[in-house]
């Protein structure tokens, strides 16, 4: 698809990735029409859905990425290539919006019109492509406008409502307001989990880091706690959690209860504690031991040392710490639902109840869309902060 540059080699990542995406174009149901939401329907593919244009178009993309990965280095290459990969990403998007409004047209009102393995294909090859890409470049403008450029042309197609059609849009708009509620909660328990695991889990890093023989053993036990199967987890803090409030019902009064937002509160918090504690722990022991005798030598305190030594030399390691544990929580926070939490999960378990697959993705791809946005907006905030992109 491109020639090797001159003096160099071929970026194998994107041509593989383009690769990928040709085989998901040519091969590859694009949309699948089926009579409503829960029988299963006809998969077509891209040609079949939308003419020869629309293929001609993705291949146009599929070329200038291909070739951009080929070239020798040149300024701003990277960023060509991840304005190339939005672009697919956003046609991708939009010719199945036109795809569905057109079949949903002719075929009915009940007929619901959902995305296929190539779109999802053709779709990760293009984000997987931008985050290659944006990764490479080196300057600050050309990781930027890629990113910006494709989530803008993205949140207008859905303003527009040229995506209203698809079966996804339609289990939405139907639950918006459910949505929205569901989409709060997950943050709250999400915030919640996070505080927690940051406040207990700073304060072991800290002990580990001032009382080194006492570290493996502190790491040990928190180890065993993240061994513990998430589900089995959340489930295993009902028991004692209602025996207690049992004993005590004064507790009910203040939100503690074996189901609900506290257990999964705390289920997050004990998940969140080994990252934290081992993250705070390695940014602490990276700062050099002749700084912090310098320190204690001007006279400064045990406190003051940490506050005005220790932490901000170890600021980078912490902000990572921070962005790792944040995306795993919301992730984790998915399975509340099944203890009576709510959040984005509950759309995920309905949808398996109803064998209803719009709705399952509903809550799947909002819980990895605001995964995938705190990790960009830590990672970028981490840039602007220190420099260099946290990794």
């Amino acid at each position: 698809m491109a020639a090797a540059r001159p003096g160099g080699r071929v970026d194998a990542l994107p041509l593989l990735l383009a690769a990928i995406a040709l085989a998901a174009v040519a091969f590859g149901g694009f949309i699948v029409v089926a009579p409503n939401r829960l029988l299963s329907g006809a998969p077509l593919t891209l040609w079949q859905a939308q003419g020869a244009g629309a293929p001609a178009a993705v291949l146009t993309l599929l070329a200038l990425i291909a070739t951009l990965a080929g070239l020798r280095d040149f300024r701003f290459r990277w960023a060509l290539i991840g304005l190339a990969a939005g672009a697919l990403v956003i046609a991708a998007m939009a010719l199945a919006g036109l795809a569905a409004a057109a079949h949903a047209e002719d075929a009915g009102r009940l007929t619901r019109v959902s995305l296929g393995a190539g779109f999802w294909t053709l779709l990760a090859a293009g984000l997987l492509i931008l985050a290659d890409a944006v990764g490479r470049e080196r300057s600050l403008p050309g990781k930027v406008v890629p990113v910006l450029a494709t989530g803008l042309g993205m949140a207008l197609l859905m303003a527009g409502g040229t995506l209203s059609q698809l079966s996804l849009a339609r289990e939405y708009a139907v639950r918006h307001q459910a949505y929205l509620h569901e989409l709060l909660r997950h943050l709250e328990l999400t915030g919640a989990g996070l505080a927690l695991a940051l406040l207990i889990g700073g304060a072991i890093g800290l002990m580990a880091y001032r009382r080194p023989r006492r570290a493996g053993s502190v790491f040990a036990v928190l180890d065993i706690v993240q061994t513990i199967p998430s589900l089995a987890l959340f489930a295993l803090l009902i028991g004692p959690l209602t025996a207690l409030t049992a004993l005590l019902p004064g507790l009910r009064q203040l939100g503690i209860s074996g189901i609900g937002p506290f257990p999964a509160i705390l289920a997050l918090g004990l998940y969140g504690l080994l990252p934290v504690a081992r993250g705070v722990h390695a940014g602490l022991s990276s700062v050099p031991n002749a700084v912090v005798e310098a320190a204690r030598g001007m006279g400064l305190t045990e406190a003051q040392i940490v506050r005005h030594t220790l932490v901000p030399l170890a600021l980078p390691t912490l902000f990572q710490t921070l962005r790792i544990t944040l995306v795993q929580l919301i992730g984790l926070a998915v399975l509340a639902a099944l203890i009576g939490a709510g959040g984005l999960g509950t759309f995920i378990f309905q949808g398996l109840g109803q064998t209803a697959v719009d709705l399952v993705l509903l809550g799947a791809l909002s819980a990895i869309v605001l995964a995938l946005l705190a990790d960009i907006g830590l990672r970028g905030l981490a840039f602007l902060l220190f420099r260099r992109p946290a990794r």
